[in-house]
Formats: C-alpha cells, sequence, structure tokens
C-alpha cells in the first residue's frame, strides 16, 4: 500500500519493495509461518524476542491479501515508471503469486480466496483487520473459517486484469493473458450475486466456512470501489452506506464497523 501511493513520486522505493517482497516470496508449505509456494509475506521481525521465543514472524505468511497486491503494485509501478525490465525481472514472482491464488488461496474451493489459520501461534483472522473479533455478523456472533473477505475478492480481481496486461504487453504471453481476463469477467459476476445483500444495499463483509454472508456493515466494501469490481449501478449506494452520518461515517472518518451492528465497539 506505501509502494502504490508513493509510486508517482518515489518509484525507487516501489520497486524495493517489490523486490524485497519477491526474494523473501514463499517457495514451500511450513504450516508453523502458515507459508504455502507463491505467498507473500505478513510480516518479518528482527531481534532476541523474535529469535528466542521461536516466533513464526521470521517471516510469518498469515495474510491473505499481500499477494494479490503484490501483483497489484508491479503494474502500477509498470505503468508509472515503463520499467519493462522490472517487470520481466519478477516475471517468475509473479507467476508463482498467480499460481498461488488458484491454487492454495481458496482452500475449501468455493472460487473465492479465502483464509484459515494452520500455525498454532499465527492470526485467526488474516485480513487487514486481524484481531480475533474482526470478522462478526451483525448479531455480533463470530464468523467460522475458512472466512473469504469481500476486499480480497476485489483485489484478486485487480490483479488479474492488471498481470493480463502485463502478460500481453510485457511477457508476450496472450494465452495467460486470455485466461486471466476470462477469470477476471467470471469472478465479477459471481462476485456480485454472492456478496450483495438486497436488503441492506450493501456488500457483505465475507463468506463464512458454511457459505453464509456475513452480514455486518463495514468499511471493507469501500476497498472494492478501488477494484473495479463494483457495477456501476450500484456504486452509488456503496458510497451513500460509506458516507451515512450516524452510523458508519464518523465525521471524522469511516468506521470499520457500523453504530447499528450488535458488534460494534467505539
Amino acid at each position: 500500500i506505501s509502494g502504490y501511493q508513493t509510486v508517482m513520486i518515489k518509484p525507487d522505493l516501489s520497486k524495493g519493495v517489490l523486490r524485497a517482497l519477491a526474494h523473501r516470496q514463499a517457495k514451500k508449505v511450513d504450516d508453523f509461518t502458515d507459508a504455502q509456494p507463491g505467498k507473500i509475506p505478513h510480516e518479518l521481525r528482527h531481534g532476541e524476542l523474535a529469535h528466542f521465543s521461536k516466533s513464526p514472524h521470521r517471516p510469518y505468511y498469515g495474510t491473505v491479501d499481500a499477494t494479490p497486491l503484490f501483483l497489484i503494485l508491479l503494474h502500477e509501478t509498470w505503468l508509472w515508471t515503463k520499467d519493462e525490465e522490472l517487470v520481466r525481472e519478477l516475471e517468475g514472482p509473479a507467476r508463482s503469486a498467480l499460481r498461488w491464488i488458484s491454487e492454495y488461496g481458496d482452500s475449501d474451493g468455493d472460487g473465492y480466496v479465502d483464509y484459515i489459520r494452520r500455525s498454532r501461534v499465527g492470526l485467526e483472522n488474516q485480513g487487514w483487520k486481524d484481531s480475533f473479533n474482526s470478522v462478526l455478523f451483525s448479531d455480533g456472533s463470530l464468523a467460522e473459517p475458512p472466512i473469504a473477505l469481500c476486499e480480497v475478492q476485489g483485489y484478486v480481481y485487480d490483479a488479474w486484469l492488471r498481470t493480463a496486461d502485463l502478460a500481453r504487453r510485457v511477457w508476450g504471453d496472450e494465452d495467460l493473458a486470455g485466461d486471466l481476463l476470462h477469470r477476471a469477467e467470471e469472478l465479477k459476476e459471481r462476485f456480485n450475486e454472492d456478496f450483495w445483500m438486497e436488503e441492506r444495499e450493501y456488500y457483505a463483509l465475507a463468506l463464512d466456512g458454511s457459505g453464509r454472508r456475513v452480514d455486518s456493515i463495514t468499511s471493507n466494501p469501500g476497498h472494492l470501489l478501488w477494484s473495479g469490481i463494483v457495477p456501476e449501478e450500484r456504486s452509488g449506494a456503496l458510497v451513500r452506506r460509506l458516507m451515512s452520518s450516524n452510523a458508519l461515517f464518523s465525521g471524522w472518518g469511516i468506521r470499520t464497523m457500523s453504530i447499528e451492528d450488535a458488534g460494534y465497539n467505539p
């Protein structure tokens, strides 16, 4: 995210982020660190505490969104710099990231990238809101994994479109480009059927392990506007809900959960 927000003024930072993440990209399955081939790390810790506590953070891979965001940053950096050498340099890691999304990201085979903790000391929730109680139904009850967060599907959609562009214009791989475009189109259609809550005119926070919509009103669907997965006819309703006074919009910013839901905690 930092690289994405600064690439137009300091592209060397974005390139460094990409190279550092590619260098730490997982090569094998390791349940203790939640690692799987092609997965981009969540965090890296140094020092005595990390070493002697047998911490999994060296690095730790318990994040569901860093891998598609890696692909998004690669394309965004190319858009601003037209550095084709960088895109060719990172073609291998990019293809590995694509394989992780397809082969490991969907643990229950429902077509959506999800997460479930495998490390006994890892994070229970592995999205950008990673506290233990960050994925709640409107009645305040906890959602059970595997959990497919709404914004992650938007990231994957965007990553597939962007990587298709790189495949066609830099790598010269028309077959890959066509496959990714087809996947993205199919994902957008299914997502808007499965995640949209007609009665609340808003997207569900997630689908839980039983395929149920996690029906709380949160800030997460705001990320979908960035990804492009929201049809134009629904964008207005989404924005109105995000900016609704005394529900999500506080006057200072957008709350992570609506005050109308039982799980809200100021």
